[in-house]
């Protein structure tokens, strides 16, 4: 290693043979600011966060064409539509809302009729008094189709999301046209906990004030918060037969440093669901669609408009 920085590196030209031009003094208190910070570090240059490190800001929804509430399974949900064109239908992650999904719908509006909804007890939708499941929510997102005369669309899911249509494709194929479910997992023991993770740690202090925010019972966070806990503990539980079964289009898509979800899960979801792809997205998490919009909204597109 060299002692210094090479004259070429502070814009000075050096001739060989001749002696190298004297290198101005840094000022002592820099200096030991540097010898300080290099010791703290072990050596190792300062890094900034690499992307799946990062939460980025939640999205705002683009201005909707139309937007409600529908009477659904005995809860009031709310909805958003957008554009024009063959529908596609968001589903946003657990413990989210619609909004995560703004950069998607903007990508996609110009394209396709995209829908959004507050999955049940989620964002500005109700909870009601059944306990949450993704077989009833799964009934929501059909019970939605039903009311906006939508016969069949394509499903993209985030997590719990992407669980609702694994659901819908194996029970209710018919109202399925492409399946795109992003960090899914086919059972409990697919997930990792996460509670320590700082990525989730900030995800669910943000999904808390979120909720407050739009919730129309904003004084439940702790009792939905229970209720969702205990089905990540007990769902899914999709069989070998089940995968099996499904025949629409889809993609198993996940990030590489998806904290949440066990790679082991994707690639079994993946291997047995006929015709299906797998998609790994590098140097994201399980928060793709916000770390790196463009390769997301890149490979949905791609997905959307391939045969």
């Amino acid at each position: 290693m060299s002692d210094g920085p090479d004259a070429c590196a502070m814009g000075v030209a050096h001739r060989a043979g001749e002696p190298r031009p004297k290198r101005p003094a840094a000022p002592i208190f820099l200096t030991i600011a540097l010898l300080m910070l290099a010791t703290a570090l072990g050596g190792v240059p300062v890094r900034a966060q690499e992307p799946w490190q990062r939460l980025p800001p939640t999205p705002t929804l683009p201005k909707a064409l139309r937007s409600g509430y529908a009477p659904v399974n005995g809860i009031r949900l709310w909805y958003a539509v957008f554009g024009h064109g063959s529908p596609v239908i968001l589903l946003h992650g657990g413990l989210a809302n619609a909004n995560y999904w703004g950069l998607q719908v903007r990508a996609l509006e110009s394209h396709y009729e995209v829908i959004v909804m507050d999955s049940r007890g989620h964002g500005r939708s109700t909870m009601g008094t059944q306990p949450i499941s993704y077989d009833l929510m799964a009934s929501d997102v059909l019970t939605l189709m039903d009311y906006l005369h939508i016969p069949k669309a394509a499903i993209v899911g985030w997590s719990d999301g992407a669980i609702i249509g694994l659901d819908i494709a194996i029970h209710h194929p018919n109202r399925v046209t492409k399946l795109f479910a992003f960090a899914a997992n086919s059972n409990p023991s697919g997930v990792r906990d996460v509670s320590k993770i700082p990525v989730f740690v900030k995800f669910e202090a943000r999904a808390k004030a979120e909720y407050e925010k739009l919730s129309p019972t904003p004084g439940r966070w702790p009792e939905f918060v229970k209720a969702v806990s205990h089905m990540w503990a007990t769902q899914p539980h999709f069989t070998d037969a089940q995968l099996r079964s499904i025949r629409v289009p889809t993609w198993i898509v996940d990030g590489d440093h998806d904290g949440a979800i066990r790679r082991e899960d994707t690639d079994h979801m993946a291997k047995l669901i006929p015709g299906a792809e797998e998609l790994i997205l590098p140097g994201v998490s399980h928060f793709a669609f916000l770390e790196d919009p463009t390769m997301f909204n890149e490979a949905l597109l791609h997905f959307l408009t391939s045969p």
